[in-house]
């Protein structure tokens, strides 16, 4: 097996020292977190998705989004900046990687005083929908995510920052649920975005004899109200296959859910298993592998603990045959416990490598 290492003390060190205070400030739609002096900027801002309307689920299109803002952006006002655009995992919110995973900005902070650091705006969307997760995919029951992600919400973004309006400053990275929609929409719209981070991707397989007993707590959820209270419990259960219903078979006549489950009655329905088997990325991955090697740069990790360590190579191996570049890393922890540490350690490390930037006026300078 391949594994992709890389050196990290440099980053390491500069993990040592600053920390971050951020001061509340609330003002219009925004509520706002500013930093001060070398300090970035988090805000949390409604970003309404016109891909999103309609959706028969009732679910919002008016999103919750957190993005943060490097150090020296209100103050250099002539500098423009890449974006990552980081999506969180089932169950998660757009505070994922600010409270409950990791603490980003924390992270960037330190990471932008490195000599040679090229600091991005990272947007960090709310994908929580009725059944706790849109699985970033496009059905008339959640929305249309995929052009959520890749449309409305660039646009926004580009519109409201100083942000380098172009593919080579895009990445596009996720967790879990959200490592499915980072490789998801990767496949599909390499002409928003120029470099991928899959973290612990979970769904990549396809499951072609779902078991009825494993199906049963969601199929015995028949109104909206059940389907709310499920949605209250912790951790997966019914409103998991809820979610993948949603995204993955939908059916506008079936209301009040408006989905197909892959097992009615306790049998197993084939003609909506085919629909779930199409929505693996396994399966759509030599359909759009012309795309991904469009990329720039692509990294996939998973740690060795984490129960999806099997898919994750199964990716590795499959792009691989197909001669799709990407560096693939193995490391030791479970499905969350070391995302902190990675988002530090490499993902933000690898965008400032892989996005196209300016030179950074503000970085410190070179040591004789």
């Amino acid at each position: 097996m391949f594994r992709h290492t890389t050196p990290v003390s440099w980053v390491v060190a500069l993990a040592i020292g600053a920390v971050v205070a951020l001061n509340a400030q609330a003002g219009g739609d925004r509520e706002i977190q500013l930093g001060a002096g070398r300090t970035g900027t988090v805000e949390r801002v409604k970003v309404r998705g016109t891909a999103l309307e309609g959706n028969l689920e009732g679910d919002s299109p008016e999103r919750d989004v957190t993005i943060y803002v490097p150090p020296g952006y209100a103050t250099d006002q002539a500098r423009r900046y890449p974006v990552v655009y980081l999506l969180h995992g089932y169950g998660g919110r757009d505070d994922t990687f600010i409270k409950r995973l990791a603490t980003l900005p924390e992270a960037e902070d330190r990471l932008a005083a490195a000599q040679g650091f090229s600091a991005a705006i990272v947007v960090m969307p709310d994908a929580f929908t009725l059944h706790k997760g849109s699985m970033y995919s496009s059905s008339p029951t959640t929305g249309d995510w995929e052009r959520f992600i890749a449309e409305d919400l660039v646009a926004y973004v580009d519109s409201h920052y100083r942000t380098l309006v172009s593919r080579q400053s895009r990445g596009l990275a996720g967790h879990s649920m959200g490592g499915y929609g980072a490789i998801r929409i990767g496949m599909k719209r390499p002409d928003v975005f120029s470099a991928l981070y899959v973290l612990s991707a979970c769904c990549l397989t396809a499951n072609r004899n779902p078991r009825a007993e494993a199906m049963a707590p969601a199929e015995a959820i028949k109104t909206r109200e059940q389907a709310e209270k499920a949605a209250q419990e912790p951790g997966f259960g019914a409103s998991t296959n809820l979610a993948l219903a949603a995204a993955w078979s939908p059916n506008p006549q079936n209301p009040p859910l408006f989905l197909d489950l892959p097992v009615k009655n306790g049998k197993v329905r084939p003609e909506i298993v085919a629909k779930w088997v199409a929505n693996a990325p396994l399966e759509m991955i030599e359909q759009y592998s012309s795309n991904l090697q469009k990329y720039y740069s692509i990294a996939i990790d998973i740690g060795t603990k984490d129960t999806l360590l099997a898919s994750n190579q199964q990716l590795h191996a499959t792009m691989t045959r197909l001669r799709i570049p990407h560096s693939y890393e193995e490391y030791d922890g479970d499905h969350t416990s070391r995302i902190g540490e990675r988002i530090e350690l490499h993902v933000l490390p690898f965008f400032s490598k892989n996005l196209a930037a300016p030179a950074n006026p503000s970085s410190p300078a070179p040591r004789p």
